[in-house]
């Protein structure tokens, strides 16, 4: 039976401690990318329990399974199908060397293929039908890491997105065995080059150090042997491949367990260790709750882990409908990632996500761009994501997706951009008709204070301190309706300290 803890216990709201907006709002914004007033309204009549469920309700499948057309659109560049659905059926249909011709197009268009893949990313993360499964892969992406800058072939990377949301709340141990088997994966950990009469070690330290267990539950000797047991296990394109000839059959000893082990043996005996699910339990809560996890808490989250069989809905479950969740400490309380910066506000302002070549250097100056982790370790996150050159960034971001002067962000830092200025030329005009009060029936005629209070509620989504409130009163001055003054006032808005957090 799994142990107990007080934080890990339900959220039972009462008159003094309701369910309202601002916990239905938290829960929007930790589980997906934020929320609108209506989805608000819609969890809040939901109630804790039900509405963690309905967040968790997705398929385990991949994004291809889920529709027809939600996939990247690669129709637009030159000498490669219009999409990897495509790709995949013309390969079926062709010869071994129309194969590699094909493939060699495709390579030759790798950068642009895989700005397609962020771009179509970005957006579902920001209007797909299920945005838990999203923020679950963007969280196994910095877990299980790979890189475009290392791998360098955009299919392997989209494949090992699928991966990562098909498994994103399914079965962790069929997780692992199945990601040790992932082409990007043997790539980037340089599996590929394990073999029996000259071991690379890489894979089998990650997988223990920052996969399964964490630092200081295994030895140096465990990683040797881990190593001799993956020997052999490579890919052929984009299909995992076995090279037996390759493969070290000896006798292995691994965390005090001997045995002729290859790496499925090894994967099974370190999902026994209780460290293990205590490890990946307090990534989750560290993701999704608050930072701060002691050992009884690591503790207890592990031992439901395992009573469910690494089956990861229960737990996410807990996390999302406990009082820990809900409490004052934790809402509000998490610095904002810049990808939930960028689609959360794209959300909040009911935008169009902007072209991948008008935000990609924002990402990158703010220190998160998809498919491209720093290392092995993927982002730090929490406090890491805050200093002084990205506060600049992520202030200006948010003033430019609200209309403001169009921004240039490249290695050099932010500029003001010189030329065409079609991007941001588009969005004054979506800002012009969205920051309207005319336009809300809720607002006609409203007053300063109602105006502001209606847009701190749309946009940080829980109250402001009084002097926060009389900056943004005195901003929209004595014509509140007029709509340049309301999209003034929503930048101020966007460049608090206050909206940074969720």
């Amino acid at each position: 039976m799994a142990s107990y803890h007080p934080l890990l216990e339900p959220y039972q709201p009462t008159p003094s401690d309701p369910f309202d907006a601002v916990k239905a709002a938290h829960l929007l914004n930790r589980a997906g990318f934020g929320g609108t007033k209506e989805e608000i309204a819609h969890i809040q009549s939901l109630g804790p329990e039900a509405a963690a469920d309905e967040m968790l309700d997705f398929p385990d499948a991949p994004a291809e399974d889920q529709s027809e057309t939600d996939v990247p659109d690669l129709s637009g560049i030159d000498g490669v199908p219009t999409s990897f659905r495509e790709l995949y059926r013309t390969l079926q249909n062709k010869s071994e060397d129309d194969k590699r011709e094909l493939r060699a197009k495709f390579n030759q268009a790798n950068n642009q293929v895989m700005m397609a893949t962020t771009a179509w990313w970005l957006k579902r993360m920001a209007y797909g039908p299920y945005p838990m499964q999203e923020k679950l892969a963007l969280f196994w992406h910095g877990h299980f890491t790979s890189s475009f800058r290392d791998e360098r072939a955009a299919l392997l990377m989209w494949n090992q997105n699928e991966l990562e949301r098909s498994n994103a709340a399914g079965n962790f141990g069929k997780f692992v065995h199945a990601i040790s088997r992932d082409p990007a994966m043997l790539d980037y950990l340089n599996n590929t080059q394990n073999k029996k009469e000259h071991p690379n070690e890489n894979y089998a330290r990650e997988v223990m150090e920052l996969f399964t267990l964490g630092i200081g539950n295994y030895t140096e000797n465990d990683v040797k042997q881990g190593a001799r047991a993956f020997t052999g296990w490579s890919h052929d394109g984009e299909n995992y491949f076995f090279r037996p000839f390759e493969h070290d059959y000896g006798v292995k000893t691994f965390l005090g367990r001997v045995g002729n082990f290859n790496g499925d043996d090894v994967i099974n005996i370190i999902l026994q260790q209780p460290v293990c699910a205590n490890y990946i339990s307090s990534k989750l809560y560290k993701y999704f709750v608050h930072p701060d996890v002691d050992e009884k808490l690591a503790e207890a989250m592990g031992s439901l882990l395992r009573e469910n069989d690494y089956e990861l809905r229960p737990l996410l479950r807990t996390m999302l409908s406990s009082r820990a969740f809900y409490s004052s400490q934790a809402i509000g309380s998490q610095i904002k990632s810049p990808v939930q910066l960028m689609v959360g506000t794209v959300r909040l302002l009911g935008l169009e996500m902007p072209p991948l070549r008008a935000i990609d250097g924002m990402l990158t100056q703010m220190g998160q761009t998809p498919f491209a982790p720093p290392n092995v370790r993927g982002w730090v996150g929490g406090r890491t994501w805050i200093n002084t050159s990205t506060l600049f960034v992520r202030y200006n971001a948010g003033v430019w997706l609200a209309g403001g002067s169009v921004p240039e962000f490249g290695p050099a830092g932010l500029r003001k951009k010189e030329g065409n200025a079609a991007d941001g030329q588009r969005l004054q005009r979506m800002a012009q008709s969205f920051f309207n009060p005319e336009k809300d029936e809720s607002l006609r005629d409203a007053s300063a204070e109602q105006i502001a209070d209606a847009w701190v509620s749309r946009l940080i989504q829980r109250p402001v301190n009084s002097t926060q409130r009389q900056v943004l009163i005195q901003a929209l001055g004595d014509d509140p309706s007029r709509p340049q003054t309301v999209r003034n006032m929503v930048q101020l808005i966007l460049s608090t300290p206050e909206y940074q957090l969720c």
